[in-house]
């Protein structure tokens, strides 16, 4: 029997760009049990939360919808897992037989856009039937986007993986989220050119998407160019003001051109949002090398004009 694959808390806070703060603060909520490994379905759970959180719907509304879900849906043990969870204005729904349904109130959403417009028309036009293929198309791009996310997650072939996101950006190519990972795949194999296109299509269809906007840093990053590594780390954390990964690396960005000041306030934000991870004692390391240098360098400053 084949072991099923986990991750740990710091692999699942590197792949989702959240904290420890935020895995203890859904923990406490009692959106998530209490762990130290994660395994699928968890992954899934917690990135219905991620998505929710980056779209500033409070901890409240959510733990609220959570338990609405869990006392309507009994036979459903984590509903965040087993269900797609999605945002239609300040609702928060989730997908159940085929069906939308409001997380509170438990009411089923009904599109009745394309209907209406057929009812008062006496002969249809193709429109309603192009708006109908439009989110058919959406919702099978969506199912070979999570295809493709399991296959990685579970360390599939990584031929399939891209055929599955390849396969979703056809079907919608505004499908940011499967743009990105077919991003970080290039990226992986050094594939610049076609890993930059990829992060570029991500912003252009969610201009809001933080992930996208840091990877982009990364590229650029690793192919030597500072200022657009500087600038999409930092447009990165206008949009997440908690981004802990940006400061890590605008941390590095900065102590390698020898901005040691600016450098020491970056690692010390950065060990202020994430202070516990495999990644913190880097930082550590590094702030407490910066400081002492600083002293060093100071006395020495001292002795000279003594």
């Amino acid at each position: 029997m084949a072991t099923q694959q986990s991750w740990t808390r710091d692999q699942v806070r590197r792949v989702l760009s959240v904290t420890e703060r935020h895995l203890r603060s859904w923990e406490q909520q009692g959106l998530i049990p209490q762990q130290d490994r994660y395994g699928l379905g968890d992954l899934l759970a917690l990135r219905a939360l991620n998505s929710l959180r980056e779209k500033k719907v409070p901890v409240a509304r959510i733990r609220r919808s959570f338990q609405s879900l869990r006392e309507r849906l009994q036979h459903i043990a984590n509903p965040f897992t087993e269900l797609k969870v999605f945002l239609d204005g300040k609702r928060i729904g989730v997908h159940l037989a085929g069906q939308k349904m409001d997380s509170l109130s438990g009411q089923l959403l009904f599109d009745f856009d394309a209907a209406a417009l057929q009812k008062l028309r006496p002969f249809p036009r193709p429109e309603g039937r192009s708006i109908e293929d439009r989110r058919k198309k959406s919702a099978e791009a969506d199912e070979w986007f999570q295809r493709g996310l399991e296959i990685e997650q579970t360390g599939g072939p990584i031929a399939d993986a891209i055929a599955a996101y390849e396969k979703a950006v056809s079907l919608n190519p505004q499908a940011a989220g499967a743009h990105v990972n077919l991003g970080t795949i290039c990226f992986h194999q050094r594939r610049w050119a076609q890993a930059e296109e990829h992060y570029r299509k991500a912003v252009e269809a969610d201009p809001e998407y933080a992930l996208a906007q840091f990877n982009l840093g990364n590229l650029y990053d690793e192919r030597g160019d500072r200022l657009r590594a500087l600038a999409h780390y930092h447009a990165a954390l206008r949009l997440n003001p908690q981004y802990a990964d940006a400061y890590y690396n605008l941390a590095l960005l900065h102590q390698a051109s020898g901005d040691v000041m600016q450098a020491v306030q970056y690692w010390s934000t950065y060990l202020k949002l994430d202070p516990s991870s495999q990644w913190s004692r880097i930082a550590r390391r590094e702030l407490a090398k910066l400081k002492q240098a600083t002293v060093i360098q100071g006395s020495r400053s001292l002795s000279q004009h003594a």
